[in-house]
């Protein structure tokens, strides 16, 4: 059995399980919630090698058409859910339609200036609440038989939007669209001299991406029953790029860690530090970057890498010196 079938055997056991054992549901299906957005996250940065400071707009959009949908216009909840998810969609396509023309910390700046700018629309328009945002969000009937009222019911389905969206992903990066997403990230020139578009292959990955985020906003709306400003605030973006960093970037499994990570620590500071727990987070930030850059998946994997390649019998000082000689 691989390493990756075994991870998501492990993964399915313990979001089965986790309701049954003490702990606080609304407290896990957050952290489903933002192991969807920072998988989602990952496949741009991870995968393709862009930085997006401006996610938060679709996290936040998703939030406020999601609410919206079902206070406003009394949807069930499957259709506000797809409405928010479609929603961010289409917004990630019009973002990343102009975002991509530029790479580097051009391409940052300006999904940051496009999120900022949507943030003040929300901020300004009536239907969002403004700054007290859309409260009593209703949970309702999903499919007209699941009640949502109920929490372990909810806990469900939000397990199961997360595995649906953590599955589209993982079929996306280990199909050949995939792997042209892994060379643009390596080596774009070179990508191009193959005869791929580079340009569209980063804006379907920037949709995708987009639309996975909004699917994980909506979610939250639905759990919280809110929709607020901080869904849409660019300390959001900063939060997935911190979840996607500190699990493991370009690993599979690693945004999930790094996301149930920052909630733990949010859920459990927030009390004792109250407004500290940021400066924690950007302390946790700088030793991620410095100590351990491949993030906690990452450098677990490159340890068991290293003891599973290591020669039987030869101590760590001496297995180097040998590669060394090799």
């Amino acid at each position: 059995m691989s390493r990756t079938a075994l991870g998501f055997i492990l993964l399915i056991i313990a979001g089965v399980v986790a309701p049954w054992l003490n702990i606080y549901p609304t407290f896990l299906m957050k952290g489903w919630c933002f192991a969807l957005f920072a998988c989602a996250f990952n496949l741009l940065l991870g995968y393709t090698g862009l930085l997006s400071f401006g996610h938060a707009a679709f996290f936040g959009a998703a939030s406020y058409i999601t609410g919206h949908a079902l206070k406003v216009w009394g949807l069930p909840p499957e259709i506000g859910l797809l409405a928010g998810t479609v929603f961010a969609g289409v917004l990630g396509y019009l973002f990343g339609s102009l975002a991509i023309r530029r790479a580097g910390i051009y391409f940052a700046m300006i999904t940051l200036a496009l999120a900022q700018m949507l943030y003040f629309v929300w901020l300004q328009m009536k239907f969002t609440g403004g700054e007290d945002g859309l409260q009593g969000v209703p949970r309702g009937m999903m499919f007209g038989v699941i009640d949502l009222t109920n929490n372990v019911n909810l806990y469900y389905v939000v397990f199961a939007i997360f595995l649906f969206g953590f599955f589209m992903i993982y079929r996306t990066i280990h199909s050949p669209f995939g792997q042209v997403l892994k060379s643009i990230r390596e080596n774009e020139p070179r990508s191009i001299s193959l005869g791929y578009d580079v340009a569209k292959y980063k804006l379907l990955a920037f949709v995708i991406s987009a639309t996975l985020s909004g699917l994980a906003g909506a979610t939250k709306t639905v759990v919280f029953q809110l929709a607020s400003l901080t869904d849409a605030h660019w300390h959001m973006s900063g939060e997935v790029v911190l979840m996607t960093l500190l699990g493991g970037m370009g690993t599979v499994f690693g945004p999930v860690v790094g996301a149930f990570v920052i909630v733990t620590l949010q859920n459990e500071l927030a009390d004792k530090v109250g407004s500290w727990v940021q400066v924690i987070m950007g302390f946790i930030f700088v030793i991620c970057v410095l100590a351990f850059r491949r993030g906690i998946v990452g450098e677990l994997m490159a340890l068991f890498r290293n003891l599973y390649q290591r020669p039987v019998g030869l101590s760590a000082r001496q297995a180097d010196v040998k590669d060394t000689k090799a």
